[in-house]
């Protein structure tokens, strides 16, 4: 059943009743996926609620199923969560692993781009400071995510469309022992682990990485949402060569200074990015004072964190507009979707 499932239903529309989790989610249609493998929309039988089913094949060659589904069960033992996925439900079932996650809104990259590539100060400032505390979460739980990337920051739905999520932790790790604390030791010659446009100098050095580089990845992704793009965006080797293209992006990143990378953009992205640079290997960051660089600026430009980001104020000067590509839990998908503005910046499906 799952292998006519995912070889045959790829289609918008799911004719066949195909259930998981014990036949608690009953799956309505793809809505992406990848390499790792498919992401369905559900809805849970027991609640009527829609959620998202991921599927990865159980032969994969690096399962990171499993391992995300358990990541986020740690997350939400005994505290609440704001801004981290609700996990539904994880297991295997014929010859897929799966988890369940509650449905939330399109990923900043999407969004990003239904904006065309450009977001103002104040949006940038707004997502910044929620993107630090979900950092700083994360940090405080004990791991660090190690692919810091628009695609990997998503919005929420309905009341929490106002809410940043950040999602994707198959390739987080504990820098910390759960039991004494004790940091990681710090190493050379590691490969580069999470996305090359984004990965910190030190990441591209082969150093292990710890919490200053999840903090410097956000902010190359900060500069990427305010220049609209990197000045090593398109710096390829050659065509299948990945070390080159690591090597030529690594080059360019350590050639150019913060001040360099910065100018022209708004203050708190240089500041926040100078004190990344500073960070030493196992320092605690301070996220109020990030955080403060960002309030002072809105405060300093007469800005309020009104939640009024650039893809509502563009749905009101374009008007209603259909948005190809953008789709539930941040992954890519023909769906077609409206911004709705009178929903805190919710998706409308057409």
């Amino acid at each position: 059943q799952f292998l006519y499932f995912i070889g045959a239903c790829r289609s918008r529309n799911m004719s066949n009743d195909v259930r998981v989790g014990h036949g608690r989610f009953k799956l309505s249609r793809r809505i992406g996926g990848g390499s790792f493998g498919e992401i369905y929309k559900a809805v849970d039988t027991q609640t009527k609620e829609m959620v998202a089913v991921k599927l990865e094949p159980a032969s994969a060659k690096v399962p990171q199923l499993v391992y995300e589904a358990r990541v986020l069960q740690f997350l939400q033992r005994k505290c609440v969560t704001v801004g981290v996925p609700d996990l539904r439900w994880y297991g295997s079932e014929g010859d897929f692993n799966i988890m369940v996650i509650e449905l939330l809104g399109p990923s900043l990259e999407k969004l990003f781009t239904y904006c065309d590539k450009r977001f103002n100060a104040k949006t940038v400032c707004m997502l910044a400071i929620q993107m630090l505390s979900r950092l700083e979460f994360l940090h405080e739980r004990g791991f660090i995510h190690r692919d810091i990337k628009p695609d990997n920051f998503v919005m929420g739905l309905g009341k929490r469309a106002h809410h940043v999520y950040i999602i994707d932790f198959g390739l987080a790790k504990r820098y910390r022992d759960p039991k004494s604390g004790t940091h990681i030791p710090f190493r050379e010659g590691k490969r580069l682990t999470g996305t090359a446009r984004y990965v910190s100098t030190h990441t591209h050095l082969g150093v292990e990485q710890s919490r200053r580089d999840d903090l410097e990845s956000l902010a190359y992704v900060l500069l990427y949402f305010s220049a609209g793009s990197l000045p090593w965006m398109g710096k390829g080797g050659v065509k299948g060569d990945k070390q080159e293209k690591y090597d030529r992006i690594s080059e360019q990143k350590m050639a150019l200074s913060p001040e360099t990378l910065c100018k022209l953009q708004p203050r708190p992205i240089y500041e926040f990015l100078l004190y990344c640079k500073s960070l030493e290997f196992a320092q605690q960051p301070d996220y109020d004072m990030c955080r403060g660089y960002f309030h002072a600026f809105m405060e300093e430009e007469y800005h309020t964190c009104d939640f009024r980001f650039n893809w509502i104020t563009h749905r009101e000067t374009a008007g209603t507009r259909s948005v190809a590509s953008m789709s539930s839990v941040g992954v890519n998908s023909s769906r077609q979707v409206t911004i709705d503005a009178s929903d805190g910046g919710a998706l409308s499906e057409l």
